[in-house]
């Protein structure tokens, strides 16, 4: 009767063993991570509504987040983005208010700490990085406001101006360091995680062709201040401003998808879901606004004369983007 008893109870503290090792190593398995790196894009800033920009959670990851949830109850998002980080403060710091996020002094190395502490846990990486080494080069004219990523907003038609040495040394950049930050982050995080980078679409060709045209667009575009032509403005200067505009955007986008193709990461093309080279304007249309520049207008701050001119997605853009990415997860 020992014995029996004896045995019985054995078999209960293994099984009760067994059932403790196995649910802590199967909790912990159970969770896994969304990992989002990236620009102010990647953390959903917005304008404040007093000139000003805040954080929020209305960015493409987290438009993308609350999709990947449904399907995935168990799944976390590692938001990890900055508002303001290039291609240089991503891999080596320098920008003080996103230096002062990471542990480990930069959000690439923060990442790859990261991705290297959960092998096995992490469904997917997003990152948007590049955009950023382009926006000081652009002035919009208005009081100098540079927020967080150099937007003037004090609305009105936007007097848009360039600093090509600017573009040169930002493009430069990119060809240098997306490589080495792509090969990283594919590096950390190991060949079966599904890491996705995206290209950008251009906010400052509604400006150009905006301040052009005098159009003010749908539902509360920029209201020109010369509409009849009339202004000072050469319009070959313009036109050859836009060429230049849509050139570096080209160029941009090409690095970025070389880099990461590359690197064996999967590209949201962006640039290609705004239509950003089609400039015909559609027949069927609501306003004479070339088809990019609607995109512009439906998805950005670009065209809002209360809050913008600003280049950050609105909800309706965020949403369209974490579209974009969630063609490829779900292909994936």
């Amino acid at each position: 009767m020992h014995i029996k008893r004896s045995a019985a109870l054995a078999a209960a503290v293994l099984l009760a063993a067994a059932a403790c090792s196995s649910e802590e190593p199967g909790g912990a398995s159970q969770e896994r991570y969304y990992l989002s790196l990236g620009d102010s894009l990647a953390v959903g800033v917005q304008p404040d509504g007093e000139g000003g920009f805040e954080e929020t959670t209305d960015g493409y990851t987290d438009a993308l987040y609350r999709t990947l949830k449904d399907d995935r109850p168990s799944l976390r998002h590692e938001r990890m983005g900055c508002g303001g980080e290039d291609t240089t403060t991503f891999k080596d710091g320098g920008l003080e208010p996103c230096g002062e996020r990471y542990t480990e002094g930069t959000q690439l190395a923060q990442a790859e700490r990261f991705l290297e502490e959960h092998r096995g846990q992490v469904d997917l990486v997003t990152v948007d990085i590049g955009g950023n080494n382009f926006t000081g080069c652009v002035d919009l004219g208005g009081d100098g406001d540079d927020g967080d990523d150099g937007e003037s907003g004090d609305g009105g038609t936007p007097d848009v101006e360039l600093d090509r040495d600017c573009v040169e040394d930002g493009l430069d950049r990119l060809e240098e360091e997306v490589p080495e930050i792509t090969s990283r982050l594919r590096a950390a995080a190991g060949p079966d995680v599904q890491v996705i980078g995206m290209t950008y679409y251009n906010p400052f060709l509604a400006a150009l062709l905006l301040e052009d045209s005098g159009d003010s667009g749908d539902g509360g575009g920029e209201s020109g201040d010369g509409g009849d032509g009339d202004g000072d403005e050469d319009p070959s200067a313009e036109d050859e401003m836009v060429d230049y505009a849509t050139g570096v955007l080209v160029e941009m986008n090409d690095i970025l998808r070389s880099s990461y193709s590359d690197a064996g990461m999967q590209v949201a093309d962006v640039e290609e879901a705004f239509e950003s080279e089609n400039f015909e304007v559609p027949e069927d249309g609501d306003s004479d606004m070339p088809t990019n520049v609607q995109y512009i207008c439906d998805y950005t701050w670009m065209c809002n004369t209360e809050d913008g001119p600003d280049i950050h997605t609105n909800q309706a853009g965020a949403q369209y983007i974490a579209q974009t990415f969630e063609r490829l997860v779900e292909a994936g």
